[in-house]
């Protein structure tokens, strides 16, 4: 034992740091290090949730900001009096386009739910075809200035689509089916989906943007 301490003793301090520290930890020691870094791993995890949530609350804040700070659309131009004198004209004859589309809408609900004869049916859908012939001869006698007239001839080829609609539509009390009814549908919506394109350029009120 005297060998070993005086063996102990002659080494110089940084021999015996060097000693020292190669020494293995206490188990004590050990547990402090694991809480140690069990406590960091977790402040690291807290940091980054945060970090997270943070984030997204403030992107939607910023593209909100991002929409504000975008110029807004530029006005239209305004109309020459050559394009206010067609739309005027055409007003009062989309006025019945749409009434009649919309009573054989309806007529054509009603029946399907035993709502209405077939008989009056037959009178809204007569009605109808008659208005549509009556709107495609006032739409031709219409001269549209050049910078209407893509938009006139969608109009009129929404006209004539509600024609074949109710014509097919008729066909149904020739032969007893409501097929026709079906057949008819699809022409009837594309002319619609015609006229709504054509009517949120002419009168935006009538026709909201989606």
């Amino acid at each position: 034992m005297a060998r070993s301490k005086a063996t102990f003793s002659g080494l110089s301090r940084d021999t015996a740091r060097a000693l020292f520290i190669k020494l293995p930890p206490s188990p004590r020691w050990r547990r402090r290090v694991t809480a140690v870094l069990l406590g960091i791993a977790l402040l690291t995890c807290l940091g980054i949730v945060a970090f997270a949530l943070v984030r997204e609350m403030t992107i939607p804040s910023q593209s909100a900001t991002a929409a504000r700070s975008q110029p807004p659309a530029p006005p239209r131009p305004p109309l020459t009096r050559a394009e206010e004198a067609y739309i005027q004209a055409l007003w009062p004859i989309h006025g019945e386009v749409e009434r009649s589309t919309m009573r054989m809408s309806l007529g054509e609900i009603f029946y399907k739910i035993q709502d209405l004869s077939r008989a009056e049916l037959k009178t809204r859908v007569d009605e109808a075809l008659a208005t549509y012939r009556r709107a495609e001869r006032r739409l031709l006698a219409l001269q549209p200035p050049l910078s209407l007239q893509r938009a006139h001839d969608e109009y009129l080829a929404a006209v004539r689509l509600f024609q074949k609609s109710a014509i097919e539509a008729l066909r149904m009390f020739d032969d007893g089916s409501d097929d026709h009814l079906l057949a008819a549908h699809p022409l009837s919506l594309e002319g619609s989906n015609r006229i709504r394109e054509v009517g949120a350029k002419f009168w935006p009120e009538e026709f909201p943007p989606n």
